[in-house]
């Protein structure tokens, strides 16, 4: 549907945007509208109706009537025809939030036939509006490398409407609304939904009212720190106390934090969200950008042209300014893989810049001015919105806590700073980073080659340097890409030589190394320190080629209770292959699958353990070929065991596993996915869990999600069920009560219906308890079939075999608003674990109730 994009960016419970008919309209019309729009950035959206919507373009700098003046306008989403009558306030921290003015209004004719102009990439057109008028051109220019949307040129033609350039500005000589003759700054402070001018906002499909906590607290912002909706605006720089005139440097040598063991508590300190990317100074001189690295380097060229435009929109003449360039996942979090893979392909669509320092602006320098104040500045000048650029918010709550927080959400760390320091070059005890895992840099002596290709590497063999001597201090066998792999091995080839490691090493840790000159720097997370001093279950997060590989040596500070951990047994299992890649993009590999499992094994045992297990195996990852097992094969291991279904005389047993070992040998046979029974094979007709799957049609908000699992487990908790939640690993969640083992499947499946059936019955616009596709748009399907015998779901903690590599994490209910859909991955899930003061579902099995069999259908409604 031509409205499917705008729909899915928007969320209609918070914003007074109309949502726009189901049906497109037969006839068309030949309206058009300008709205001016205050998000993040002023531009001004040009939208003209064709084919029963109203196709849209952003005017960064509004419609021009000086013939030959081209003003870029970048096509957007289509929007609906009610959008054109739209003015009002779009929430902050949603899509687009800020104010919107109709600016003017009209129609619009085509001098040809306006399908096919928009197809060849050019429209002439007339407009008749109550401020623009006269022939136009919009003419799209070819994409460049990279680029997603399309960008098209907005020309007024030569005729009696045209201007010239010494005529006054249509934009600055008629600024207000020809709807309510206000102009965009009157709507500053207004409630979304609300206009001054007009009263209460109306619309056809009233919004939704979201449950919110009463209290705002760290954890619901750590994951998305500056996501509100506040154009950037020129900063004084002569009001900033500790500003002193200066001229802009060529460089400015970049404050470092010191590692700390825990982060510092008080009033003194703030603290940040430590970013997963590399560390830049921005320095910015009458329009040209420099992108330096800490240690000088320029790598302008580097991040492409989209990145230095965003810094050249600034409303700022000379300035520097201080954060670091990542690249976020579609969970919302940075990953510095992700990162290193873009830079790889030269792709630059997805670089954001997060400012957290301004030490110079316009011919002052502010490194004698204390933290609060150059952040004020810096918050005014870059805005705090969502686009390219981003202002990098701080917590003022208790270190620890936002420690505590950041960690639960899979973020590397915080970094702790003084809010009255001034910005003091190299390392200094004003800026301390605390992290919630084990993370360093290591020097790369030598690789292993990939078993199964032939030019790509398989492992790294790292050190540190401990008196100027590299100590050997194990490999990394996973993270890698396909690509990064490949690129590796031809970067190590060339750098072929002797051992660079002090003394020999033993027989395990030189089996198949090629030892390389140590040059590189490989950045490294890990779970532990062994007894000998080699780092356990090691991901590769990518190259740091912005350190020098002499400077390396082991970080002091780290988190005592990782670096004490104590290794678990090893399991009985030889994986063939281990360099094998089941996720391409994440680089996750056998041995990489393996080791996560090993890290949640505790978690995971209670739902898995002792139980039928139906199996996704997909041999050559998630980009082959992949099909469902649930009876033996040949071949099985012998630590997978096997379990004959009472009711299957005579057919193949199926599989259960009853520890680790069992668990590695089904990495080793490719197991993507575990679904377990709701049942035990001690006990097979007698279920002992009941489980909800919300299942989301096109168009339903993750609000929408978060306010049905509180509805589930309001009714499961009416009938004397406790309610535990749970992210599925894709789109949807999983309500699951822990049940004693005394109904029967029928029993289950009939009071799991009939509450489905109640959810779908009281609010039909909301949810539908029927699998027919054709019924789900915009709708919550409540899937109850998962409570049949034989029928299963994916278990808590198993990987999912979708791109992303994604988990199905057990949550707190609190937790919902903090995260998305598929937030948890391989790569975060363990750190979020090991964070955990308290197990969200520690008191799973003792929770357990008995399933009220006669319980009607009245009794599950609200």
């Amino acid at each position: 549907m031509a409205l499917d994009t705008y729909r899915k960016k928007r969320d209609f419970s918070k914003t007074a945007e109309p949502r726009g008919k189901k049906k497109m309209p037969k006839k068309t019309g030949n309206s058009f509208v300008v709205q001016k729009h205050a998000a993040r950035r002023l531009h001004y959206d040009f939208r003209l109706e064709m084919d029963g919507v109203l196709k849209s373009w952003a005017v960064a700098r509004g419609p021009s009537l000086v013939p030959g003046e081209k003003r870029l306008a970048v096509e957007t989403e289509d929007h609906p025809l009610e959008y054109g009558d739209f003015e009002g306030t779009i929430p902050k921290g949603e899509y687009g939030g800020g104010s919107v003015i109709v600016w003017d209004r009209g129609t619009w004719t085509p001098e040809f036939d306006a399908d096919f102009g928009y197809k060849k990439g050019h429209l002439e057109f007339e407009l008749e509006g109550e401020k623009l008028s006269g022939k136009w051109h919009l003419v799209r220019m070819a994409r460049r490398r990279g680029e997603k949307r399309d960008n098209w040129l907005l020309i007024k033609v030569e005729d009696d409407a045209a201007r010239t350039a010494s005529d006054p500005d249509i934009l600055e000589e008629s600024p207000e609304s020809v709807k309510t003759g206000r102009v965009v700054e009157d709507l500053d402070g207004e409630a979304p939904g609300w206009s001054s001018k007009t009263g209460k906002i109306d619309r056809k499909e009233p919004a939704k009212k979201a449950k919110t906590s009463k209290k705002k607290s760290a954890k619901a912002t750590a994951e998305a720190p500056g996501t509100q909706a506040v154009a950037p605006q020129a900063v004084d720089p002569s009001q900033i106390k500790g500003a002193k005139k200066a001229a802009l440097p060529n460089v400015i040598p970049p404050a470092l934090a010191s590692l700390a063991e825990k982060p510092p508590s008080g009033d003194r300190w703030v603290h940040e969200i430590k970013f997963d990317g590399y560390r830049l100074m921005v320095r910015i001189e009458a329009g040209r950008v420099k992108l330096l690295t800490r240690t000088g380097l320029d790598w302008t060229k580097r991040f492409g042209k989209e990145l230095v435009a965003a810094f050249q929109d600034l409303p700022i003449g000379k300035a520097m300014l201080d954060g670091e360039v990542v690249v976020e996942r579609d969970n919302g979090a940075s990953d510095f893989s992700a990162l290193q893979a873009d830079l790889s392909e030269g792709r630059g669509d997805r670089f954001i810049y997060y400012a957290f320092d301004l030490p110079y602006i316009d011919g002052y320098d502010l490194t004698g001015a204390n933290l609060l104040d150059r952040k004020a500045a810096l918050s005014q000048l870059v805005g705090d919105g969502s686009g390219t650029i981003r202002y990098s918010a701080h917590f003022e709550a208790d270190g620890p806590t936002v420690l505590e927080h950041a960690s639960r959400l899979g973020l590397e760390g915080i970094v702790s700073k003084a809010s009255d320091a001034p910005y003091r070059e190299g390392r200094s005890k004003s800026w301390l980073k605390s992290k919630g895992s084990l993370r360093q840099e290591f020097v790369i002596g030598g690789y292993v080659p990939s078993s199964t290709s032939r030019k790509a590497i398989g492992a790294l063999s790292l050190g540190v340097y401990e008196d100027g001597k590299l100590r050997h201090v194990g490999r990394v066998g996973t993270g890698f890409s396909h690509k990064v792999s490949e690129q590796l091995f031809t970067r190590l080839e060339r750098l072929r030589g002797d051992s660079p490691f002090a003394g020999r090493l033993d027989a395990v840790a030189a089996r198949g190394v090629r030892y390389v000159r140590p040059e590189l720097v490989a950045d490294v997370e890990f779970r532990a320190w062994t007894a000998d001093g080699n780092i356990r279950h090691a991901s590769f997060r990518g190259l740091r080629e912005d350190k020098d590989a002499d400077d390396i040596v082991l970080e002091t500070g780290m988190p005592k209770a990782a670096k004490t951990a104590k290794a678990k047994s090893t399991p009985d299992v030889t994986l063939t292959h281990p360099d094998r890649v089941y996720w391409p993009d994440e680089g996750v590999t056998k041995q990489g699958l393996a080791d996560y499992y090993a890290e949640v094994w505790d978690h995971m045992a209670p739902f898995i353990v002792g139980r039928p297990l139906a199996l996704l195996r997909s041999p050559d990852g998630i980009t082959g070929k992949g099909f469902f097992q649930k009876h033996a094969w040949k071949g099985l291991n012998k630590s997978i065991d096997l379990v004959p279904d009472p009711k299957e005389k005579g057919e193949e047993p199926l599989i259960a596993i009853h520890d680790l070992t069992g668990l590695t040998a089904l990495v080793q046979a490719a197991v993507l996915e575990i679904h377990p029974w709701g049942s035990t094979v001690k006990d097979w007709e007698h279920p002992d869990t009941l489980i909800l799957d919300l299942d989301p049609g096109d168009g339903v908000s993750w609000q929408e999600m978060i306010a049905a699992a509180h509805e589930a487990k309001e009714r499961l908790e009416a009938v004397g069920l406790a309610a535990f939640v749970k992210t599925s690993g894709g789109k949807g969640l999983h309500v699951v009560s822990p049940l004693k083992p005394k109904g029967a499947w029928p029993d289950l499946k009939e009071f799991t219906k009939a509450m489905a059936d109640a959810m779908a019955s009281d609010s039909p616009n909301k949810y539908v308890s029927t699998i027919a596709k054709a019924k789900r748009g915009g709708k919550i399907l409540i899937d109850y079939l998962r409570n049949q015998r034989g029928q299963t779901a994916v278990a808590a903690y198993s990987t999912r075999a979708r791109p992303g590599a994604a988990v199905s994490m057990p949550l707190a209910w609190d937790e919902l608003s903090s995260v998305g859909p598929a937030y948890f991955t391989i790569v975060n899930a363990p750190q979020r674990l090991a964070a955990l003061k308290r197990d969200p579902w520690a008191t799973f099995r003792k929770s357990e109730a008995p399933l009220a069999i006669k319980t009607s259908a009245k009794k599950v409604r609200k």
